[in-house]
This record gives C-alpha cells, sequence and structure tokens, in this order.
C-alpha cells in the first residue's frame, strides 16, 4: 500500500483546504513530520486513518472531527489517493456534520458521505457510494483491522515502550487485537462451558441416584440395612457430587441385597395368610350353621304367637267379612242410586230456575205458559227488524253534524292565520334592513382578519428572534470568558509538560543512578562497580511526573475544544437571531405584537358570525314567502266554504225530523234497540224455564221406578236399606286388603306350625348366634392383618424391583457421561492452564500469542542488532511469572556484551526506543504476513527519537534508512531539532489563530 495525496478541508486544526503530497516526500524514502505542540502532526495521520476506515485513532467520535476555526459553509473533507492491492484508488469520506439552512437561519445536520473512485486507464470512474460495500472492499485490499493499521502504519513509539515494560496479559491484550485470536479464545470458553454442562449434566444423574436410593431405603422399610454401610468412606447418601467417585456399583448391590429379603419375606406372608384363610372358612361355616338353627326356633315361637291373637280376634274377623259381602250385593245397586240422585238434582235445578224468570216477568204475565211466552217474543223480534232503516239515518245526521262542526273550525282557523300573516308582513322590511347589514359587517371583519393575521405572524417571529438574540448574546458573553480562559489554561499546561519532559531527559541518567545497589549489576552497563554514579543536578523529575503534567495538559485542552465548541454554538445563534430580529428592543416588539394580537381576536370573532348572519337572513326571506302564501290560500278557503255550508244545513234539518220520529221516547235508537232486545230475552228465557221443569218432573218419577226394582233383586228390603250397605269404592278396597291379609296369616301360621324342620329344630337346645359372630369377627380380623402384611411385602418387593431396574438404567446412562466428562474436563483444564499436565500454566489464546511473539522478538532483533552495534536482541521467555500470573509472553534483552539476559523493563531511556522502535518494526511485518502479506510501503514513526544520543540517533536513522531498500516510505513525526539537519524531505505544521496549516519540502507553502 502507497500513499500518493491527502487532502484535508475544515478537519482537526486545519480551517481551509490543506495537501500532502507523498508521492514527493516518498521519493527521498525518509522524510519528516515536525511542527509546535499542538499544531496538527497527529491529525494527518487521523486524515489518513479517517480516510481508510471512517474512524480515527482512539475512541473520538466522529463528530469532533470538524474544525472549530472552519467556515460554517465550509464542509469537512477528507480526500485520500493510494495504491493498494494492485489498484490505483481515490477515498473522499465528509462525517455526519451541521451546515448552514439553505432556506432562513440556522443550522441542519448532514448525513456522512463516502465515495470510492478507481483509476483505469487514465480516467476515473466512480466504483461506490454506500459506506459499508467501501469498508468491506477496502478491507479486504489492505487485509487488516483499524486496530491493526494503527498499530503497523503509524507506528505509536510510546505503546511499544510500554510493551516492553507490560505484564504479560497487558502484552496479550495487545497482541490479542493485532492477531485477532479470539477464536481461540472462543474455543477455551466452548470448552468451559461444555464442561460446565456436562458436570451439570453428571450432578443431575447423580443427584438423581441418590433420589432413586433414598425411595429404595422408604420402600425397603425401617429394619432394612442403610446404604451408609455400602458406601466407599467419606461418601454418605444424600451428598452424591459428580467426581471421581462413582456411587453407581455400591447402590446395585445395595439395591440387589433389599430386592432378596423383600423376596423372602414376601414368601413369610403368603404362608401366614393361607392358615388365616383356612381358619376364617371354617369359623364362617360354623356361623352359619348356629345362625340357620337360631332362625329356624325364632319362626316356630313366632308362629305360636300369631296363632293365638288369631284365635282372640275371630269374632271381629267374621262381622268385617258380613259387612263386605253386604258391600258387594250393594255395589249393583249403585248405578240406580247414582241415577234417582241425578234426576232429581236436575228437577230442582228447573224449579230454581222457573221461579227466576217468572220474577222478572210483569204481573199479568207471571203466570203464563210457556205458549204463550214464545209468541209475545216473536211480535217483539219483528219491531226489532224495523230498527235498522233508523240506526242508518242516526249514523248519517251525526256525519252532517261533524262536518258542519269542521267547517266551522276551519273558517276560525283561516280567520287567525290571515290575520297573523298580514300583521308579520307588516314588519318585514325594517328585519331585512338590519340583517343585511349584519350579513355585511361580518365580511368586512373577515377580509380585515387575513391582514391582521399576517402581521401578527410576522411580529411574532421578530419578537422570538429577538428573545434569542438576547439570550445568544449572554451566552456569547460568558462563552467568550470562558474560552479565554481555557486558551490561557491550555497554554500553561502545555509549557509545564514541556518543561517536565526535558527535565526527565537530562535528568533520565541519574534516575538510573538512583536505582543503583552496591555489589548488584548495573542494568546499563552489566558492571558490578559504580565509581562515579551520575547526580541530579537540581529536582529530580519523575516519569509520574511527566505523567501527570502531560494528563493535566490534555484535560486543559479538552477544556479548550469544549470552550471552542461553546463559542462557535453561541456566535452562530446570536448572528442568525440578528439577521431575524434587527437591532429593535423585545419589549418595544412585545407591544406591537399584543396590539396585533388584541385586534386580530376582535376581528376573528367578528368574522366568525358571517356563516350565521347569511342563515338569518335565507331564514327570513323564506319565511316572508311562506306567510304570503298562508295569507293567500287563507282567503281562497273562506271563499269557497259557504255554498257549502247552506247545503248541509238543509240536509241536516230534513233528516234531523225523521230521524226524531224513530227514535220515539228515548234519546238514540241504539237504546230502543237495546231494551227491546232485553225484552226479547227475558220471554224466551222464561218460556225454556217452564219446558225444562216439566221434563225434569217426568225424569225423576221414572229413576224412582228403576231403583225399588233394583233394590229388590239385590235382596234388600227397600233401597234406602241397599244406600246404607254401600260402602265407597276405597273403603271397600281397603276391607278386601284387610280380609285377604287375615286370609294368607291364618294360611302361613297354620303351613309353619304343620312343617316338620320348625317342631325338630324347637326340640333342640337354643342356639347362640353372638358368640358364633365374635369367633368369625377375631378369625377375619387374624385374616385381615395376614392379608396387609402380605400385600405390603408383595409392594415392596414389587417397588424395590421397579427402583433397582430405574437405578440399573440411570447408572447405565450415566456411564457414558462420565467418559465424556473425564474427557472433556481435561481438555478444559490444558486449555486454560489449570491441569497439571500444562507445567507453564499457559492457556491456549497465549500459547498462540506465543507463538507470534516469538516471531515478533526474531523480526525485531534483526533490527535492533543493528541500531545497539551487534549488543541487543530480543528473545521470546515461556519462563514463569511470580505468584498466580500466567506465564508465555514473557520478553528478554539479551546482552552480547556480558551474555545475560535483562528484562525489557531495565533497558534505558535510549534503549527502550530502540527496541521499541524495532518491535514495532518487526510488529509491522508480522502482521503484514499475517494479513496476507499485504505490501506497506508507507510507514509514519511517532516521537521518541529525543531520547538518543547522537551515535544511536545516526544508527537508528541508517536502519529507517535501509527500508528504502524495500522501496519503502517512512515518514518521522518529532520535536528534535537535529532531525530538521539531518532529513531534507519536510512535512511541517505551522500553528495560528485562524487554525494550522502545512508547507512542504523546502519550507514552502503546499498549493491549496
Amino acid at each position: 500500500m502507497r500513499l500518493h495525496r491527502l487532502d484535508l478541508t475544515a478537519f482537526g486544526p486545519f480551517a481551509g483546504t490543506e495537501s500532502v503530497d507523498f508521492d514527493e516526500l516518498s521519493s527521498a524514502g525518509l522524510f519528516l513530520l515536525h511542527g509546535a505542540t499542538g499544531a496538527g502532526k497527529t491529525s494527518i495521520l487521523d486524515g489518513v486513518c479517517f480516510a481508510l476506515y471512517g474512524e480515527v485513532p482512539g475512541s473520538r467520535p466522529a463528530s469532533r472531527l470538524r474544525s472549530d476555526h472552519a467556515a460554517p459553509a465550509t464542509r469537512t473533507e477528507v480526500v485520500l489517493e493510494l495504491h493498494v492491492g494492485g489498484r490505483h484508488l481515490e477515498i473522499t469520506r465528509r462525517p455526519e456534520q451541521q451546515r448552514p439552512k439553505k432556506r432562513g437561519s440556522g443550522m441542519t445536520p448532514e448525513k456522512a458521505v463516502t465515495l470510492l473512485r478507481e483509476r483505469t486507464d487514465g480516467e476515473w470512474r466512480a466504483l461506490s457510494k454506500s459506506h459499508q460495500e467501501i469498508g468491506e472492499e477496502l478491507k479486504q485490499l489492505i487485509g487488516m483491522s483499524r486496530e491493526q493499521f494503527c498499530q503497523v502504519v503509524l507506528l505509536p513509539q510510546g505503546e511499544f515502550a510500554n510493551f516492553l515494560r507490560a505484564t504479560a496479559a497487558e502484552r496479550g491484550a495487545l497482541l490479542g487485537r493485532l492477531f485477532d485470536t479470539r477464536r481461540f479464545k472462543a474455543v477455551e470458553e466452548w470448552l468451559k462451558e461444555r464442561r460446565r454442562a456436562a458436570e451439570q449434566r453428571i450432578q443431575t444423574g447423580d443427584q438423581e441416584l441418590d433420589n432413586l436410593a433414598g425411595r429404595l431405603g422408604q420402600a425397603a422399610g425401617p429394619g432394612a440395612e442403610p446404604l451408609e454401610n455400602w458406601l466407599p468412606e467419606g461418601v454418605t447418601a444424600g451428598r452424591v457430587a459428580a467426581g471421581p467417585t462413582d456411587p453407581a456399583a455400591h447402590i446395585l448391590q445395595w439395591a440387589a441385597v433389599l430386592r432378596c429379603t423383600a423376596r423372602e419375606w414376601h414368601g413369610i406372608a403368603a404362608g401366614a395368610l393361607s392358615l388365616a384363610e383356612e381358619a376364617h372358612a371354617r369359623a364362617r361355616d360354623e356361623a352359619g350353621a348356629v345362625q340357620e338353627l337360631h332362625g329356624l326356633q325364632q319362626r316356630h315361637a313366632t308362629a305360636r304367637r300369631h296363632a293365638g291373637t288369631i284365635a282372640g280376634s275371630r269374632a271381629e274377623r267374621d262381622e268385617q267379612r258380613a259387612r263386605l259381602e253386604r258391600a258387594h250385593r250393594a255395589a249393583a245397586v249403585e248405578p240406580a242410586l247414582e241415577l234417582r240422585e241425578k234426576a232429581a238434582s236436575q228437577h230442582q235445578d228447573a224449579l230454581t230456575a222457573r221461579r227466576s224468570a217468572r220474577a222478572e216477568l210483569p204481573p199479568d204475565l207471571a203466570e203464563a205458559g210457556a205458549e204463550q211466552l214464545t209468541r209475545i217474543a216473536n211480535e217483539l223480534r219483528e219491531e226489532l227488524g224495523s230498527l235498522t232503516e233508523a240506526e242508518e239515518l242516526e249514523r248519517l245526521v251525526g256525519e252532517l253534524a261533524a262536518r258542519r262542526d269542521r267547517l266551522e273550525a276551519e273558517a276560525r282557523g283561516d280567520d287567525d292565520a290571515a290575520q297573523e300573516a298580514a300583521g308579520w308582513l307588516d314588519g318585514w322590511e325594517p328585519e331585512r334592513l338590519r340583517l343585511q347589514r349584519r350579513v355585511d359587517d361580518a365580511q368586512a371583519a373577515a377580509a380585515r382578519a387575513g391582514t391582521l393575521d399576517a402581521e401578527r405572524d410576522q411580529a411574532r417571529r421578530r419578537l422570538d428572534a429577538a428573545r434569542e438574540r438576547d439570550t445568544h448574546a449572554r451566552a456569547l458573553t460568558v462563552a467568550e470568558d470562558r474560552h479565554r480562559v481555557a486558551w490561557d489554561g491550555t497554554a500553561v499546561a502545555r509549557e509545564v509538560w514541556q518543561d517536565a519532559r526535558e527535565a526527565r531527559i537530562a535528568g533520565i541518567a541519574a534516575e538510573l543512578a538512583a536505582a543503583l545497589v552496591p555489589g548488584e549489576s548495573c542494568r546499563v552497563c552489566g558492571s558490578a562497580e559504580h565509581p562515579d554514579p551520575a547526580r541530579p543536578s537540581g529536582r529530580q523529575v519523575t516519569r509520574a511526573d511527566e505523567d501527570a503534567a502531560y494528563a493535566a495538559y490534555q484535560r486543559a485542552s479538552a477544556a479548550q475544544s469544549a470552550a471552542q465548541d461553546e463559542l462557535s454554538g453561541a456566535r452562530a445563534g446570536r448572528d442568525a437571531a440578528l439577521a431575524a430580529a434587527g437591532d429593535t428592543p423585545a419589549d418595544e416588539l412585545a407591544a406591537v405584537y399584543a396590539a396585533l394580537d388584541g385586534e386580530y381576536a376582535l376581528t376573528v370573532r367578528a368574522a366568525a358570525d358571517t356563516h350565521a348572519a347569511r342563515e338569518a337572513l335565507g331564514l327570513a326571506e323564506r319565511e316572508r314567502d311562506r306567510r304570503t302564501v298562508q295569507r293567500h290560500e287563507a282567503l281562497s278557503r273562506a271563499a269557497a266554504r259557504t255554498s257549502r255550508r247552506e247545503e248541509l244545513d238543509e240536509q241536516y234539518e230534513r233528516l234531523g225530523g225523521q230521524l226524531r220520529r224513530a227514535r220515539g221516547t228515548f234519546v238514540t235508537v241504539a237504546d230502543r234497540r237495546a231494551q227491546l232486545t232485553w225484552r226479547v230475552g227475558l220471554l224466551a228465557t222464561a218460556a225454556q224455564a217452564v219446558d225444562r221443569e216439566h221434563d225434569g218432573a217426568q225424569r225423576l218419577k221414572e229413576a224412582d221406578a228403576a231403583l225399588s226394582d233394583a233394590a229388590f233383586r239385590a235382596g234388600f228390603d227397600t233401597p234406602g236399606d241397599a244406600a246404607r250397605a254401600l260402602y265407597a269404592p276405597d273403603r271397600r278396597l281397603r276391607l278386601e286388603r284387610l280380609v285377604a291379609q287375615w286370609r294368607d296369616e291364618e294360611a302361613a301360621v297354620a303351613a309353619d306350625l304343620a312343617g316338620p324342620g320348625l317342631a325338630a329344630a324347637a326340640a333342640l337346645p337354643p342356639a347362640d348366634p353372638a358368640r358364633a359372630r365374635a369367633a368369625v369377627d377375631a378369625t377375619t380380623g387374624r385374616l385381615r392383618e395376614a392379608a396387609a402384611a402380605h400385600a405390603a411385602a408383595g409392594t415392596r418387593s414389587a417397588d424395590l424391583d421397579r427402583l433397582g431396574a430405574q437405578v440399573a438404567a440411570k447408572a447405565a446412562e450415566l456411564a457414558p457421561a462420565r467418559a465424556e466428562y473425564a474427557r472433556i474436563r481435561r481438555l478444559a483444564d490444558l486449555s486454560a492452564g489449570t491441569s497439571t499436565e500444562n507445567q507453564l500454566k499457559m492457556e491456549l489464546e497465549t500459547y498462540v500469542l506465543a507463538a507470534r511473539l516469538e516471531q515478533v522478538a526474531a523480526a525485531a532483533s534483526v533490527r535492533l542488532q543493528r541500531m545497539s552495534s551487534g549488543r541487543y536482541t530480543l528473545v521470546h521467555s515461556d519462563a514463569r511469572s511470580a505468584g498466580r500470573s500466567r506465564s508465555g509472553l514473557g520478553l528478554m534483552a539479551v546482552d552480547a556484551w556480558t551474555g545475560t539476559e535483562r528484562d525489557t523493563a531495565t533497558l534505558s531511556g535510549g534503549e527502550t526506543f530502540s527496541a521499541s522502535l524495532a518491535l514495532a518494526l518487526g510488529l509491522a511485518d508480522v502482521v503484514t504476513d499475517e494479513a496476507g502479506g499485504t505490501r506497506l510501503d508507507t510507514l509514519f514513526i511517532d516521537e521518541g527519537f529525543g531520547s538518543l544520543d547522537e551515535q544511536t540517533l545516526d544508527e537508528v536513522l541508517d536502519v529507517l534508512d535501509a527500508l528504502r531498500e524495500r522501496d519503502r516510505a517512512v515518514g518521522i513525526v518529532s520535536h528534535v531539532a537535529d532531525l530538521r539537519q539531518r532529513i531534507p524531505a519536510q512535512l511541517r505544521v505551522v500553528k495560528g489563530q485562524s487554525g494550522s496549516t502545512v508547507a512542504q519540502g523546502g519550507g514552502a507553502r503546499v498549493t491549496k
């Protein structure tokens, strides 16, 4: 990869566009990048990194890349032209930033932009505008991540000096990022996870075995041998865990013994159950015989008692049988009795109805016969028929009267409507004028409201802008004070840090001399004698003092950047608000806005009445039309109504005379019809009552004759005797059942007393069933106990067989899992460095990084030998670290002059620089090979040359100059003044109040 051109616009400290021609600088092979502190030397390297990866070294956000000195309209942009992977490319990147709005005032965000072009056949061709596509394309061509690029191409000497003094863990972190050994760390974590999972499976299985063992103990009962007697020493039941001890075999042996013991007890319980069943059967048979004898004896005694009872009630039973016989004969007379009672009842009802009907008749008809009453009723029916025409005449007269009343009501309504319409129309013209004025006023207010709204909005915007202008003016004053204080603080902190750095470099010999111990070798020369150790010239400045001064400078610089951002924001806001509001005070603008707002509110309320006013006018006009039509129609109806009224009056008088003659003395024809109808009904009812009374007397006489004949045939002297002997059906049924029961009872008693079995049983001694039942209960209890013992033994044996099979299955299931756990545990401990087989306690990732570090040390030693005149080489060490620290990433410096190995932390300042530079160059070679062999033709080395003496500086420059043999260009970033004389090709960064600029070559300003 070779860089050709870099253009920086509004980037970092550069306010305008600055261009760097790397082709011109690289032609010499070695070039110097120098400038005052804070001028922006590192920003050039940041621009290269940002163009390639869209990010800068470290954790700074892209939003902080914009220059505070740049004009608001100038876009922040980085353009890099380079050759990589055999292709000539141009990368353009613009970060997300704020730009002025195209319309109105203020700023608006602009999205990030990435462009990629390729030069083919002498012309540039656009390839992509996608951030993701361009990022993937460049990463494949370069073959390195951003972290690797920053370590390999932008060599930070300070970090490699720290690498020499770092612990194994710190070295591992840096090498892990560069060589991307995350997959090996992932293997370690995968093995740990597999080990935990396998261990969890074994623990779960052993716990299940332990639970099964507990259930075996519960099933065996309290008298069984406990599991503890079968487990090895140190292992107790309920405490089984994954480990070298496998409890399955011991649990299986214990379960087999429990099963054998359970089967023996089950056989014993079966024999006891058989004996108990035989004894219970004998007792049950004997109790049955005793109970049967007792029953026969009880039946015989009961029969003798019943026979005595029957003999005592013989007379009563004979009397009831005689009554039942008479009741049976009287049942044949019962239909005749019922018929006579029905005829007598009907005759009595007819007599009552006749008396009631004759009581309603006139006195002259009280004793009339049925024929006379029927004749008079027929005459009244003929008179009712003549009233039909009179009813129709009455209906017509009623309709004529109703029509006369309606005409009268209509005449009164039309008169009222005509008078009302005339009164309303008299006041129409003044009302119309009033409504028209209301419409005109509302329309004028609506037109005025639009004008006032525009004026009010303009006044409000000016008022808001004036208030924002005043706020930004106050903020600008505060921001200027803060920026002035921060600027002064940064300058003081930078001077303090530079003074501390120069003082420490000057007194580093005294610092090393202070660590000398009599009799021990010097870390610089290796001698055990110290005849003339260096003395500090004044107060000794330590590395801690230098780091503290640098940290204070960084904090002050960050505070200055924040103050600059605040100042730029306040100034931009003040200018935008001033352009919108002008110089008018906010109070005056507020008064103008308040007056316009009040007038606008009144006008809007008046304009809101436009629709209502138009609706009111239209409604009034429609009402006028309706009233006019109403008056005209009322007058027309009154003229037509006069002729109809005269015709109705003539018809009403003529028909009314005929109706009065038809009514007679009654008010209405209906009243006369109702009176005639009532008289016809009364006469017809009386005639029917006389006929029914005559018929009833004849049927009663016939029923008396039939009853006398039936009583004689049934054997009774009179019908009264038959009636007295008659029983109700339910009573007769009860008596029949009682007589049948007596008959069955007497037969049963006779049969029992005559049977031979009962007589023989009565002759034997009395039976004792209670004693027999007690004997059966006793044998039943013993049988239940034996059955329960047999069932419990069978259940125990079955449970132990089932649980034993489960234990065997679980043990067989866990056997492969235990073997797998042992294998995974061995691999996990070996990769984690905790196994006794891993004597160096080296993790898998560390082992891979150790191989990479060995390659880096070998590549670095080639250059370090030359820079140290053949004295030092770097070697990788696998030696164990002190304490509990891991090994594998040790780094030693071999001193060829003394033949000893030294810790790289004991090297002097100049030696540390040489070693770190060699290490950085060696790391660049190894990472390049690891990334696929991408050739790196441009390298940058940042600081550290101030700690070298003149001879060592020459040797280092010779090594760097030798890189040109591989057609490489090396850029040195340094403040050392002597380098400006030694390196002719230079890129100088000049700092100024309006931003930094760059000058190339002999100091001429680079063409923009």
